[in-house]
């Protein structure tokens, strides 16, 4: 509540079993996507000794009186029944033809767009009805606010491909229990066309890897991502601008259960899984990340404060864009899971939580990352309601975004074009918004500068009508100020080396504020007895 997050969605906390390969080596499905009950939670979360789902109502009640949302991580995908070779636990006896997605021609194998073993068949009505029911009791009884789908392109998936009018979407539309609570979809999965980011219908809300992938990519200094980083900045409309969806139907992350914490983000060059026991063979190779220099933990100060101000660069990228931002629970303090990439299997130290073990340098980015929600919740224009799309305000004579090079000026479709151009601002202009002639309080003009160079750049502060300070809200160099700093139109701030800054525009209403003073003149000179 205090770091100003609005929502907390959890792991799968359903009914799961550990897998056995797991068990033989001594380790354990720490994750918990094996599941094996949809209506139950797991008793290894319970508390008292009678195990009780009073205890989860009691969980959700406290969230929610401090208006904190409550998701909840789904996998409805498959069963910790496997493939041909595992178990009969209780699908597969009940009636194994209709739960499970078989091969057509040889009905002994399974189809494994899951990756796991097992596909579950939501094309069977009777399937349908059983993941429906599911999601309704645990909105109807254990009051929840929304849920995470785990692999959610196969539960669009018919026969004949994924369908976004298939039977499960098109269910959660029509449904009024369903249709009224957060639905997040994971878009992809390992099956024929799997990867759906973008494709889901209007109300949904997705995981967005680009972003993750793009952002990383940029801060790490690969060259040709401005132009991609863009669209991402702005919601990712070139994805979700379709039918009526909005920005925040993109679910923009840097880090997630899976993959490296934005920590070892900056610490690590390769994953380091020897822990899982499968010679480091598991989990993504391809973590576009960066050590600085040192594989791990660093005593050199330089390389430390170089790392700092990199998760400062990828958390304000994250919480100053438009969509929904989703932060991994630890990565406002650095947790670090010492290079696990994959960390589905360690109920210890790599996955735990250390909240009272957290250093300095961990509250130091703690309170920046308060100070980053606070921005995104006093200034609306951060979390527009419709795309940046570079829509012109005829009546102010204004587009609602401007790209500027380092010298101030609107970026060129050259240098778009070239791949080394790693600093450029954008410039979000509230007049755009102003649909009468009083300003909205959301309407604040804001100026974002990135600068992914290893080297100072002079950055010209632009000019902007009936503007004339800049006010700097936030330098990733210099996270900590006694006073926000105001800056003269035209003038250079010297961005350093891999940074990001925020401005403000001060006086930017002082037009519109001409217009009402001279009605509020007119209205005293024609009637004395009113007020303006």
């Amino acid at each position: 509540k205090g770091l100003g997050v609005t929502t907390v969605e959890l792991l799968p906390i359903h009914m799961f079993v550990n897998d056995s390969h797991l068990l033989d080596k001594g380790l354990t499905n720490y994750w918990g996507y094996n599941t094996i009950g949809f209506f139950a939670a797991d008793p290894r979360y319970f508390a008292g000794a009678n195990a009780s789902v009073e205890e989860f109502k009691e969980m959700v009640d406290r969230f929610h009186n401090a208006n904190l949302e409550v998701i909840l991580d789904v996998v409805y995908n498959h069963t910790a029944e496997g493939n041909e070779r595992g178990p009969t636990l209780s699908f597969k006896g009940l009636d194994n033809a209709s739960y499970y997605r078989l091969m057509p021609d040889q009905p002994r194998y399974y189809i494994n767009d899951t990756g796991t073993g097992n596909t579950l068949n939501l094309s069977h009505p009777r399937v349908l009805q059983m993941v429906t029911d599911s999601l309704r009791y645990w909105v109807s009884e254990m009051k929840v606010d929304g849920f995470r789908f785990d692999l959610a392109t196969i539960l669009g998936r018919e026969p004949h491909g994924f369908d976004e009018g298939g039977g499960f979407l098109d269910s959660c539309r029509q449904d009024p229990v369903l249709s009224s609570v957060r639905l997040v979809a994971e878009p992809w999965d390992c099956g024929p066309g799997g990867y759906q980011v973008g494709g889901f219908p209007p109300g949904w809300a997705e995981w967005n890897d680009r972003f993750r992938d793009t952002t990383r990519a940029f801060w790490k200094g690969d060259e040709g991502m401005a132009p991609d980083l863009a669209k991402r900045l702005t919601g990712s409309g070139d994805k979700f601008n379709r039918r009526g969806r909005r920005p925040w139907a993109s679910v923009n992350f840097i880090a997630a259960h899976d993959g490296f914490t934005i920590n070892d983000l900056v610490s690590y060059n390769d994953k380091h899984n020897e822990a899982n026991g499968e010679d480091n063979q598991d989990g993504h190779s391809d973590n576009r990340s960066w050590n600085f220099g040192v594989e791990g933990p660093s005593g050199d100060a330089q390389i430390r404060q170089q790392r700092e101000r990199q998760k400062r660069n990828l958390l304000a990228t994250l919480l100053l864009s438009q969509g929904t931002p989703m932060i991994l629970a630890g990565d406002e303090f650095g947790r670090t899971q010492q290079g696990n990439n994959n960390a589905y299997c360690q109920d210890n130290e790599i996955s735990w939580l250390d909240w009272k073990g957290i250093d300095d340098e961990g509250r130091a980015l703690t309170e920046f990352v308060r100070n980053l929600t606070t921005l995104r919740h006093r200034l609306p224009v951060l979390r527009r309601g419709r795309f940046l799309t570079g829509e012109y305000n005829p009546a102010l004579e204004v587009t609602d975004t401007r790209w500027l090079s380092p010298a101030g000026t609107d970026l060129t479709q050259e240098q778009w074009d070239d791949a080394t151009m790693r600093c450029f601002g954008l410039v979000i202009d509230g007049r755009a918004q102003a649909s009468g002639i009083r300003r909205p309080a959301s309407d604040a003009t804001l100026l974002l500068v990135l600068n992914a160079h290893h080297d100072v750049v002079n950055f010209t502060l632009p000019e902007i009508p009936d503007g004339d300070l800049w006010t700097c809200l936030l330098d990733t160099n210099m996270p900590v100020r006694d006073e926000l700093p105001a800056f003269p139109a035209g003038a250079a701030y010297q961005v350093t080396g891999r940074s990001l800054l925020l401005f403000a525009l001060d006086a930017a209403s002082r037009a519109t504020q001409r217009v009402l003073d001279g009605l509020e003149q007119q209205l005293t000179t024609d009637d004395p007895g009113k007020s303006g």
